[in-house]
């Protein structure tokens, strides 16, 4: 008995959420079709010009903009921040401080400073 191994494919949003880009400001035949494992590797092992443009200059998806900020994907929601930005977007926010970016770092510096708390307890606690 032989087994034959179907392809595993993915809709272009996985794809694009896997590779950190914002999906509607991918060429459009990655958007139309469907990206296989060894499609989206390839592209993570060797990724084409506009690959690397998309991930350099954006536009960012909210995740990406989030991290690149310092914040939480809520702590965007709150500030209204709802639109891809791009990298340069993202630094003139860096270089204004507005409040809510101060608030929102402030925010997540707390949330990951119990999280650590969080950890360390419980390690503590099943030796």
């Amino acid at each position: 008995m032989t087994s034959h191994q179907n392809t595993q494919t993915m809709k272009p949003a996985t794809a694009a959420k896997k590779l950190g880009v914002y999906l509607e400001a991918t060429p459009a035949d990655f958007r139309e079709g469907a990206v296989s494992r060894a499609e989206l590797n390839e592209l993570q092992a060797n990724p084409p010009q506009w690959l690397q443009e998309l991930r350099r200059n954006g536009p960012h998806p909210r995740p990406v903009v989030a991290a690149k900020l310092g914040v939480s994907i809520a702590g965007l929601a709150r500030a209204g921040v709802t639109e891809p930005l791009t990298t340069e977007q993202i630094e003139a926010l860096k270089k204004e401080g507005p409040e809510w970016l101060e608030r929102e770092r402030a925010t997540q510096a707390e949330v990951r400073k119990e999280a650590e708390r969080i950890k360390k307890k419980n390690a503590e606690s099943q030796t």
